[in-house]
């Protein structure tokens, strides 16, 4: 984090000590934790990644995002063990938190006073509030501390304003109730801890774009989200071209090894280990050659191989 940066968070936590917390958290604050990211932002100060990069994110696996995560130093950004809505059908998109927490009746006085000075709608449950904020691309993820009965964060009527505002899904460590009547939902997604049919009790909204723990992973607001049925990554908005395009290069090779393995060109130990120039040469031939559409730019894919060391 540059001067600035600090100089902004300091004077935020300053306020927050001398004020109290608002319910969502100002952009400055948003902007000192995701410093590292250089690009558009949102109003709110949320990381605004490319659309085309979030497209590309889809077609990348959990495994491959996980290795460059933790080559990086980011070993906690994964969670899994899910009910998902709709299991074959990944979901990518931007991050906004949510953290919630049982009811302590004068604390719950606090937020819902605090959201009516800050203008925040008063019928109803504080949970519709970061559904409110849910902008094209965004994806709802909460932090509801695991429960199942009476934590049901959303039914099928804020799963269709959720899907309507931003065309995409959940992720809860929670539950949801109504799990057929979301499933019915066409391109909404939910990536959860169970589902129940019981409505929402004893549970406050404590906070929206603030840090949260989801299981055992670690999420900023802005994060880009990769859901699959074989788990949830969350990658931050600075790392994921380098994340994505990484993915794509890795899985070519995987491709073009699997090929000549089979063709009987190379044999295992010489794929599996560091390649010698012959074959980076078949590989880059067969790269230009390659029959289907690539993922990436020609231009990109020879910026790549410009700054790699094989």
């Amino acid at each position: 984090m540059n001067k600035n940066s600090f100089l902004v968070f300091f004077l935020f936590i300053l306020s927050t000590l001398v004020y109290g917390q608002t319910i969502e958290a100002p952009p400055e604050y948003i902007k000192a934790l995701t410093s590292d990211w250089k690009g558009e932002r949102f109003p709110d100060g949320r990381p605004k990644v490319p659309d085309e990069l979030l497209e590309r994110l889809a077609n990348i696996s959990i495994e491959e995002a996980w290795g460059f995560l933790r080559n990086r130093g980011y070993s906690n950004q994964f969670e899994n063990d899910w009910y998902i809505v709709n299991p074959d059908e990944p979901m990518t998109g931007r991050v906004v938190t949510a953290q919630y927490i049982p009811l302590r009746p004068d604390l719950e006085k606090y937020v819902r006073d605090r959201g009516k000075a800050e203008g925040r709608t008063q019928q109803g449950g504080t949970n519709s509030w970061p559904i409110d904020l849910l902008t094209e691309g965004d994806v709802y993820v909460a932090d509801s501390y695991g429960k199942i009965i009476d934590g049901t964060l959303i039914g099928d009527n804020l799963g269709n304003s959720i899907y309507s505002k931003s065309g995409k899904g959940v992720v809860f460590n929670g539950s949801v109730r109504d799990a057929e009547g979301l499933s019915e939902i066409e391109g909404f997604n939910g990536w959860i801890k169970g589902h129940d049919p019981s409505a929402i009790a004893q549970m406050s909204l404590l906070s929206i774009n603030y840090p949260v723990r989801i299981g055992r992973a670690v999420v900023l607001p802005g994060d880009a989200v990769l859901a699959k049925k074989y788990g949830v990554i969350f990658i931050p908005a600075h790392l994921l071209y380098e994340c994505v395009i990484n993915a794509e290069v890795t899985n070519l090779r995987d491709k073009f090894g699997h090929q000549r393995l089979r063709e009987g060109r190379y044999k295992p130990g010489e794929i599996d280990t560091r390649w010698s120039e012959e074959i980076k040469k078949d590989f880059l031939e067969w790269l230009r050659n390659y029959p289907e559409k690539l993922p990436m730019s020609k231009t990109e894919l020879d910026n790549y191989f410009k700054e790699r060391n094989w």
